[in-house]
């Protein structure tokens, strides 16, 4: 069995890539035993996003690992049988219920703070109304608890929205599923096992999983990307990763003007040279391959950001470009919509002309998913971008 240097010692910037696609589930065979619950469990977290293109970013993510899997399947597969929960981690975002007792820290922080953005004119009597609600008709969306809003703007929450999202924050209710994508709440007692609720950690073991989790979900990682991944704080992460199990390397290339630069790796994920099958498809941006942009530059050399809440003149790659990974690297970029049964490419760009057929691949087999069966590319970064593209198109066909 071929292996990588011993922890201490350096890895190049090619080895640390290798080894970050098979960590986040794009080198080698695709888990279809796991399917979506274990892209769950081996991910730590998939993160939720309001905006809906193909499909929304949390159905993406397996998509982009295991292929077609149904849109249905993959919301059953999240939300039934208390296999997750919804809560704060590097965003919103779908957690592995067996994580409830990592984030006990975040949910002390937040009672010991008193308050969201959000106050709450009547603490006491509001929050008693939604549990005793809960408690006696079971899970409800904010709407059935009696409104989310007061009028008026979207962020003029009413009082029993407020109420419900600070027991959200502090752990007496959990949200889960979405139902038309509002939460469903129901009370933590109820809908997390008990051994798990019951499952009291202290703040340091809480970041001391929280780290060893993102070590082995990120493969290797900077001190940066480790606080990342959960949205920890540095000096949490420099509090525990000594004990977190992750041993210590140089990659080459990491650190300011391409010197080597100081980082954590899973020590199973320095075990054997990550080889296999690369998978060649679209990622939401909001994969946690690429979330932490300083960290895809880094590992891919690809500069990638978010411009749906650009205006639209400063827009430079469209509202919801989605970068297209191949032959493990990112190669390109496409902002997709849909017109009846039709994918179209309304911008997209190549990092290489050779990517063309990558680029077609992937439009097709996401026009597949999402029951479009015909793919339109309006307009590339350049008129041979667009006959390369169309041409391979019109191959598949």
């Amino acid at each position: 069995m071929s292996l990588l240097p011993p922890p201490s010692l350096s890895l190049s910037a090619d080895e640390a890539r290798r080894i970050a696609l098979r960590a986040q589930g794009f080198l080698g065979a695709p888990d279809r035993r796991g399917g979506v619950r274990g892209v769950l469990r081996h991910l730590g977290a998939v993160q939720l996003d309001t905006i809906s293109v193909l499909a929304r970013s949390h159905e993406l993510v397996p998509y982009a690992r295991l292929g077609a899997v149904g849109r249905e399947a993959v919301e059953r597969a999240y939300w039934s049988d208390s296999h997750a929960f919804e809560y704060w981690s590097h965003a919103a975002c779908i957690l592995p219920v067996e994580e409830w007792p990592h984030f006990a820290f975040r949910r002390r922080a937040m009672r010991a703070r008193g308050h969201r953005w959000h106050h709450l004119k009547d603490k006491e009597q509001s929050t008693g109304a939604v549990l005793a609600r809960l408690a006696a008709e079971g899970p409800l969306t904010s709407s059935e608890l009696g409104g989310a809003k007061n009028g008026g703007e979207w962020f003029e929450w009413s009082e029993t929205k407020i109420a419900v999202e600070w027991l959200l924050d502090t752990g007496e209710v959990v949200c889960t599923e979405r139902r038309g994508w509002k939460r469903v709440y129901d009370l933590a007692e109820r809908a997390v096992p008990d051994a798990i609720f019951h499952d009291d950690l202290d703040d340091r073991e809480c970041l001391r999983r929280l780290v060893a989790l993102a070590g082995q979900s990120l493969g290797v990682a900077t001190r940066a990307d480790l606080a990342d991944y959960h949205r920890l704080k540095g000096e949490q992460v420099d509090a525990v990763v000594a004990d977190s199990g992750l041993v210590p390397v140089e990659v080459a290339g990491w650190g300011k003007g391409g010197a080597p630069a100081a980082a954590w790796a899973d020590p199973a994920a320095l075990a054997t040279v990550p080889r296999g099958r690369h998978r060649t498809t679209l990622l939401s941006p909001f994969d946690s391959l690429v979330w932490d942009r300083a960290r895809t530059e880094r590992i891919f050399g690809f500069t990638h950001r978010l411009e749906a809440y650009v205006p639209r003149p400063k827009r430079v790659h469209g509202y919801f470009a989605m970068p297209l990974l191949a032959q493990g690297r990112l190669q390109g970029r496409v902002d997709p919509a849909r017109e009846g049964r039709t994918l179209v490419a309304r911008q997209l760009s190549l990092t290489t002309p050779k990517a063309a057929p990558a680029m077609a691949a992937a439009l097709r087999e996401a026009a597949e998913w999402v029951g479009c069966d015909a793919v339109r590319v309006d307009r590339a970064a350049s008129p041979a971008e667009v006959e390369a593209i169309t041409a391979e198109l019109t191959r598949l066909d």
